[in-house]
């Protein structure tokens, strides 16, 4: 597995990209990350390494790129106890647009498609947090995608500046996603997981959600020695590497 810093152009700026490919020519589904609020810090890394180490092009876009002031470096740098941290995470975050999510998103998809060792192969996204929210929206936003897997997606439901809630595009998604959440989230909440559920059953979606008794938020972040909860995040890995398997995987067997 070799890693690396990429530097990609998205309205004539420069994204800094985190790139994570396995060993071996390939060819290798892609996935991109979505970041969450403190953005493309060492869990974010972490992940692409896991992916890169299960088979899979990983890329996790900065989508903090057109933003001044606290870098994502700098934010992974603060210590949680600052009282600084939280409100600087939440400004960043609440200051990305979905248009401009989009545009980030589907230029990591294409830098992974223009690699020798992705090519044709199927490419999928998953994210936490927000990011989880990012890889519902994408999945109904680019229809490229061949799989979308949502790590508590905290404001599927909330309309964000100008655009829609994610939710009101579910008719949209044109992929199979797969869901992981802690029945102790309050965003998203049980119900309002029961709610995009129902929805996407509604309209016949294909997706499999999964959810953890006594479990939070961020559950999965084994750097939140708060949220991390050891039992779910290996059974949530599990899940996701095998609806990888059958979504991305499968598909590059079968091509190739």
């Amino acid at each position: 597995m070799a890693a690396s810093w990429e530097h990609l152009t998205v309205d004539d700026v420069s994204m800094k990209t985190y790139l994570a490919v396995p060993s071996g020519e390939g060819p290798f589904p892609g996935v991109v990350v979505a970041q969450h609020a403190s953005g493309v810090d060492t869990f974010i890394q972490t992940v692409c390494d896991r992916l890169a180490q299960a088979g899979y092009v990983a890329a996790a876009p900065n989508l903090y790129h057109r933003q001044s002031g606290t870098t994502f470096e700098e934010l992974g740098r603060m210590r949680r106890e600052d009282p600084k941290r939280w409100p600087t995470m939440m400004e960043k975050a609440q200051a990305l647009s979905d248009d401009e999510i989009v545009r980030d998103v589907n230029a990591a998809v294409a830098h992974l498609r223009g690699l020798a060792q992705v090519g044709d192969s199927s490419i999928g996204i998953t994210g936490f947090c927000g990011g989880g929210r990012i890889a519902y929206l994408m999945a109904a936003r680019n229809d490229t995608l061949a799989a979308a897997a949502v790590f508590h997606g905290g404001g599927i439901l909330t309309a964000r500046g100008d655009s829609p809630p994610a939710f009101d595009l579910t008719a949209q998604i044109a992929c199979p996603v797969a869901g992981f959440f802690g029945d102790d989230d309050e965003n998203p909440s049980k119900e309002d997981v029961a709610k995009i559920s129902a929805e996407m059953d509604r309209l016949d979606k294909a997706h499999q959600f999964h959810s953890y008794p006594e479990t939070g938020h961020a559950f999965l972040d084994f750097s939140n020695p708060k949220a991390y909860r050891e039992g779910p995040a290996a059974d949530a890995w599990d899940k996701l590497t095998a609806f990888f398997g059958e979504t991305l995987k499968a598909a590059v067997a079968t091509a190739s």
